[in-house]
Protein backbone atom coordinates (compact mmCIF):
# COMPACT_ATOMS: atom_id res chain seq x y z
CA UNK A 1 0.00 0.00 0.00
CA UNK A 2 2.85 2.01 0.88
CA UNK A 3 4.72 1.28 -2.06
CA UNK A 4 1.49 1.96 -4.22
CA UNK A 5 1.28 5.66 -2.33
CA UNK A 6 4.74 7.07 -2.71
CA UNK A 7 5.79 6.07 -6.38
CA UNK A 8 8.27 8.52 -7.52
CA UNK A 9 5.10 9.39 -10.45
CA UNK A 10 2.48 9.72 -8.20
CA UNK A 11 4.39 11.97 -5.79
CA UNK A 12 5.59 14.30 -8.80
CA UNK A 13 1.43 14.29 -10.03
CA UNK A 14 0.69 15.74 -6.64
CA UNK A 15 3.20 18.32 -6.50
CA UNK A 16 1.90 19.06 -9.75
CA UNK A 17 -1.28 19.35 -8.86
CA UNK A 18 -0.51 21.56 -5.65
CA UNK A 19 1.19 23.61 -7.69
CA UNK A 20 -2.11 23.84 -9.92
CA UNK A 21 -4.11 24.36 -6.78
CA UNK A 22 -2.14 26.98 -5.50
CA UNK A 23 -2.24 29.00 -8.98
CA UNK A 24 -5.64 28.31 -8.89
CA UNK A 25 -6.75 29.11 -5.74
CA UNK A 26 -4.45 32.15 -5.13
CA UNK A 27 -5.97 34.90 -6.29
CA UNK A 28 -8.87 34.40 -4.84
CA UNK A 29 -7.91 33.89 -1.10
CA UNK A 30 -5.81 37.18 -2.11
CA UNK A 31 -9.10 39.23 -3.16
CA UNK A 32 -11.04 37.58 0.05
CA UNK A 33 -9.02 37.87 2.65
CA UNK A 34 -8.30 41.91 1.61
CA UNK A 35 -11.91 42.16 1.21
CA UNK A 36 -12.30 42.26 4.89
CA UNK A 37 -9.17 44.11 6.33
CA UNK A 38 -9.00 47.49 6.27
CA UNK A 39 -5.93 49.80 4.66
CA UNK A 40 -3.87 49.87 7.72
CA UNK A 41 -4.28 45.56 8.16
CA UNK A 42 -3.36 45.74 4.29
CA UNK A 43 -0.12 47.58 4.85
CA UNK A 44 1.18 45.61 7.44
CA UNK A 45 0.53 42.68 5.49
CA UNK A 46 -0.68 41.71 2.24
CA UNK A 47 -0.56 37.72 2.60
CA UNK A 48 -1.92 37.41 6.03
CA UNK A 49 -5.04 35.95 7.20
CA UNK A 50 -6.91 39.07 8.47
CA UNK A 51 -6.72 39.28 12.34
CA UNK A 52 -9.74 40.49 12.71
CA UNK A 53 -12.91 40.21 9.75
CA UNK A 54 -14.36 44.19 8.62
CA UNK A 55 -17.37 43.00 7.68
CA UNK A 56 -18.48 46.81 7.72
CA UNK A 57 -16.66 46.76 3.94
CA UNK A 58 -19.46 45.09 2.49
CA UNK A 59 -21.96 47.28 3.48
CA UNK A 60 -19.76 50.22 2.64
CA UNK A 61 -18.83 48.77 -1.22
CA UNK A 62 -22.62 47.80 -1.37
CA UNK A 63 -23.95 50.95 -0.51
CA UNK A 64 -21.24 53.36 -2.04
CA UNK A 65 -20.74 50.92 -5.39
CA UNK A 66 -24.56 51.40 -6.20
CA UNK A 67 -24.57 47.28 -6.73
CA UNK A 68 -28.22 46.84 -5.25
CA UNK A 69 -29.43 48.64 -9.20
CA UNK A 70 -26.16 46.86 -10.79
CA UNK A 71 -27.29 43.30 -9.67
CA UNK A 72 -31.04 44.40 -10.78
CA UNK A 73 -29.97 45.16 -13.99
CA UNK A 74 -27.66 42.05 -14.08
CA UNK A 75 -29.97 39.69 -13.41
CA UNK A 76 -33.15 41.62 -15.99
CA UNK A 77 -30.22 40.54 -18.31
CA UNK A 78 -29.34 37.56 -17.49
CA UNK A 79 -32.33 35.75 -16.75
CA UNK A 80 -34.22 35.96 -20.39
CA UNK A 81 -30.56 35.81 -22.18
CA UNK A 82 -30.33 32.52 -20.23
CA UNK A 83 -33.83 30.91 -20.84
CA UNK A 84 -34.27 32.01 -24.27
CA UNK A 85 -30.42 31.02 -25.37
CA UNK A 86 -31.45 27.56 -23.83
CA UNK A 87 -34.80 26.97 -25.40
CA UNK A 88 -33.43 27.87 -29.02
CA UNK A 89 -30.13 26.15 -28.82
CA UNK A 90 -32.15 23.17 -27.87
CA UNK A 91 -34.89 23.45 -30.72
CA UNK A 92 -32.27 24.04 -33.13
CA UNK A 93 -29.81 20.93 -32.26
CA UNK A 94 -33.06 18.78 -32.05
CA UNK A 95 -33.78 19.94 -35.79
CA UNK A 96 -30.15 19.70 -37.05
CA UNK A 97 -29.85 16.15 -35.16
CA UNK A 98 -32.87 14.14 -36.24
CA UNK A 99 -34.87 16.26 -39.14
CA UNK A 100 -33.83 15.56 -42.87
CA UNK A 101 -33.01 19.30 -43.97
CA UNK A 102 -31.90 20.78 -47.17
CA UNK A 103 -28.12 21.96 -47.05
CA UNK A 104 -28.48 20.58 -43.02
CA UNK A 105 -25.08 20.17 -42.34
CA UNK A 106 -24.08 23.66 -44.01
CA UNK A 107 -26.44 25.28 -42.39
CA UNK A 108 -25.18 24.08 -39.27
CA UNK A 109 -21.31 25.46 -40.33
CA UNK A 110 -22.64 28.31 -40.54
CA UNK A 111 -24.54 28.62 -37.16
CA UNK A 112 -21.16 27.50 -35.34
CA UNK A 113 -19.44 29.81 -37.47
CA UNK A 114 -20.91 32.21 -34.99
CA UNK A 115 -17.99 30.68 -32.08
CA UNK A 116 -15.33 32.54 -33.98
CA UNK A 117 -16.58 35.62 -33.87
CA UNK A 118 -14.99 38.16 -31.12
CA UNK A 119 -17.60 40.60 -30.19
CA UNK A 120 -14.68 42.74 -30.42
CA UNK A 121 -15.22 42.25 -34.51
CA UNK A 122 -19.04 42.99 -34.62
CA UNK A 123 -19.10 46.17 -31.87
CA UNK A 124 -18.89 49.13 -33.55
CA UNK A 125 -21.33 47.99 -36.44
CA UNK A 126 -23.81 46.12 -34.03
CA UNK A 127 -23.54 49.41 -32.25
CA UNK A 128 -25.06 51.66 -35.36
CA UNK A 129 -27.54 48.40 -35.68
CA UNK A 130 -28.85 49.17 -32.70
CA UNK A 131 -28.91 53.10 -32.50
CA UNK A 132 -30.64 52.53 -36.03
CA UNK A 133 -33.27 50.51 -34.06
CA UNK A 134 -33.54 52.66 -30.80
CA UNK A 135 -32.22 50.18 -28.35
CA UNK A 136 -29.16 52.08 -26.70
CA UNK A 137 -29.41 52.91 -23.43
CA UNK A 138 -31.81 49.79 -23.23
CA UNK A 139 -31.60 46.39 -21.72
CA UNK A 140 -33.16 45.36 -24.41
CA UNK A 141 -30.17 46.34 -26.46
CA UNK A 142 -27.97 43.90 -24.16
CA UNK A 143 -29.89 41.34 -23.98
CA UNK A 144 -30.83 40.69 -27.94
CA UNK A 145 -26.85 40.88 -28.70
CA UNK A 146 -26.11 38.07 -26.21
CA UNK A 147 -28.82 35.58 -27.02
CA UNK A 148 -27.51 35.43 -30.57
CA UNK A 149 -24.11 35.22 -29.54
CA UNK A 150 -24.66 32.39 -27.47
CA UNK A 151 -26.99 30.10 -29.63
CA UNK A 152 -23.85 28.95 -32.21
CA UNK A 153 -22.06 27.27 -28.93
CA UNK A 154 -25.35 26.07 -27.53
CA UNK A 155 -26.40 24.63 -30.65
CA UNK A 156 -22.82 22.84 -31.27
CA UNK A 157 -22.97 21.80 -27.76
CA UNK A 158 -26.75 20.43 -27.32
CA UNK A 159 -26.32 18.60 -30.76
CA UNK A 160 -23.48 16.54 -29.98
CA UNK A 161 -25.15 15.11 -26.89
CA UNK A 162 -27.99 14.49 -28.46
CA UNK A 163 -26.24 12.50 -31.40
CA UNK A 164 -25.51 9.93 -28.33
CA UNK A 165 -29.69 9.15 -27.72
CA UNK A 166 -30.56 6.25 -29.62
CA UNK A 167 -32.45 7.61 -32.61
CA UNK A 168 -35.05 4.12 -32.30
CA UNK A 169 -36.42 5.43 -29.78
CA UNK A 170 -37.33 8.61 -31.36
CA UNK A 171 -38.83 6.35 -33.91
CA UNK A 172 -40.64 4.68 -31.34
CA UNK A 173 -42.16 7.49 -29.27
CA UNK A 174 -43.44 8.99 -33.19
CA UNK A 175 -44.88 5.01 -34.09
CA UNK A 176 -46.83 5.80 -30.83
CA UNK A 177 -48.49 8.62 -31.61
CA UNK A 178 -46.00 11.52 -30.21
CA UNK A 179 -45.54 14.93 -31.55
CA UNK A 180 -42.60 16.72 -32.03
CA UNK A 181 -43.37 18.61 -28.98
CA UNK A 182 -44.32 15.86 -26.80
CA UNK A 183 -40.72 13.92 -27.98
CA UNK A 184 -38.76 17.08 -27.50
CA UNK A 185 -40.72 17.72 -24.23
CA UNK A 186 -41.24 14.37 -22.23
CA UNK A 187 -38.14 12.11 -23.90
CA UNK A 188 -35.72 14.21 -24.90
CA UNK A 189 -35.25 16.96 -22.59
CA UNK A 190 -34.88 14.86 -19.12
CA UNK A 191 -32.22 13.13 -21.02
CA UNK A 192 -30.40 16.20 -21.56
CA UNK A 193 -31.00 17.18 -18.05
CA UNK A 194 -27.08 17.24 -16.88
CA UNK A 195 -26.38 19.24 -20.46
CA UNK A 196 -29.18 21.40 -20.11
CA UNK A 197 -27.54 22.50 -16.51
CA UNK A 198 -24.20 22.72 -18.16
CA UNK A 199 -25.27 25.25 -20.58
CA UNK A 200 -27.28 27.11 -17.74
CA UNK A 201 -24.09 27.61 -15.95
CA UNK A 202 -21.81 28.37 -18.92
CA UNK A 203 -24.64 30.81 -20.58
CA UNK A 204 -25.24 32.84 -16.90
CA UNK A 205 -21.14 33.31 -16.61
CA UNK A 206 -20.74 34.44 -19.82
CA UNK A 207 -23.63 36.89 -20.02
CA UNK A 208 -22.84 38.13 -16.28
CA UNK A 209 -19.15 38.79 -17.17
CA UNK A 210 -20.09 40.65 -20.25
CA UNK A 211 -18.13 44.08 -20.37
CA UNK A 212 -17.27 45.00 -23.59
CA UNK A 213 -21.33 44.92 -25.24
CA UNK A 214 -22.14 46.58 -21.70
CA UNK A 215 -19.75 49.05 -21.75
CA UNK A 216 -20.74 50.56 -25.58
CA UNK A 217 -24.34 50.03 -25.32
CA UNK A 218 -25.12 51.47 -21.74
CA UNK A 219 -24.43 55.38 -20.87
CA UNK A 220 -27.10 55.89 -18.21
CA UNK A 221 -25.64 54.48 -14.48
CA UNK A 222 -28.99 53.52 -13.36
CA UNK A 223 -28.45 50.82 -16.44
CA UNK A 224 -25.43 49.84 -15.69
CA UNK A 225 -24.54 45.81 -15.18
CA UNK A 226 -22.47 44.56 -12.76
CA UNK A 227 -18.92 44.39 -14.71
CA UNK A 228 -19.14 48.10 -15.83
CA UNK A 229 -20.20 49.58 -12.50
CA UNK A 230 -17.54 47.78 -10.89
CA UNK A 231 -15.07 49.28 -13.31
CA UNK A 232 -15.98 52.96 -12.84
CA UNK A 233 -16.34 51.57 -8.73
CA UNK A 234 -12.60 50.05 -9.08
CA UNK A 235 -11.28 53.62 -10.71
CA UNK A 236 -13.31 55.88 -7.98
CA UNK A 237 -12.17 54.35 -5.10
CA UNK A 238 -8.55 53.13 -6.54
CA UNK A 239 -6.66 54.35 -3.50
CA UNK A 240 -8.99 51.99 -1.07
CA UNK A 241 -8.07 48.53 -1.89
CA UNK A 242 -10.13 46.58 -0.05
CA UNK A 243 -13.02 48.49 -0.66
CA UNK A 244 -12.72 47.05 -4.40
CA UNK A 245 -11.65 44.01 -3.47
CA UNK A 246 -15.02 43.55 -1.62
CA UNK A 247 -16.41 45.05 -4.95
CA UNK A 248 -15.14 42.30 -6.77
CA UNK A 249 -16.25 39.33 -3.94
CA UNK A 250 -19.91 41.18 -4.53
CA UNK A 251 -19.52 41.07 -8.54
CA UNK A 252 -18.09 37.71 -8.92
CA UNK A 253 -20.16 35.80 -5.30
CA UNK A 254 -22.86 34.37 -7.63
CA UNK A 255 -21.07 32.71 -10.38
CA UNK A 256 -18.95 30.95 -7.39
CA UNK A 257 -22.19 30.06 -5.94
CA UNK A 258 -23.88 28.42 -8.94
CA UNK A 259 -20.77 26.63 -9.85
CA UNK A 260 -20.60 25.01 -6.44
CA UNK A 261 -23.86 24.20 -6.25
CA UNK A 262 -23.96 22.71 -10.01
CA UNK A 263 -20.86 21.64 -10.85
CA UNK A 264 -21.46 17.57 -10.25
CA UNK A 265 -24.32 18.38 -13.11
CA UNK A 266 -21.76 20.81 -14.71
CA UNK A 267 -18.83 18.32 -15.26
CA UNK A 268 -21.29 15.32 -16.24
CA UNK A 269 -23.18 17.22 -18.80
CA UNK A 270 -19.64 18.05 -19.98
CA UNK A 271 -18.73 14.61 -20.38
CA UNK A 272 -21.80 13.37 -21.88
CA UNK A 273 -21.57 14.47 -25.48
CA UNK A 274 -19.49 17.89 -25.68
CA UNK A 275 -16.59 16.26 -26.56
CA UNK A 276 -17.99 14.14 -29.00
CA UNK A 277 -18.79 15.97 -31.91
Amino acid sequence: MLRTIFKPRRIVMYVFLMLFLMLAFGPFYLVWTTAFKTKADLIQSVFAFPEVFHFENVLRAWEQGHFSTYYINSVLVVIPVVLVAIVLSITNSYAFAYFRLPFKELLFGIIVFGMTIPMEVVIIQLYYHLQTLGMLNKLIGLILPQIAMSIPFGTFFMRATLRDISKSMIDAAEMDGAGTFTILTRIIMPLLAPSIVTLVVFFFIWTWNEFLLALVVINKEALRTLPVGMAFFSGKYSGDIPLIAMGATLMTLPVIILYVFLQRYVISGITAGAVKE
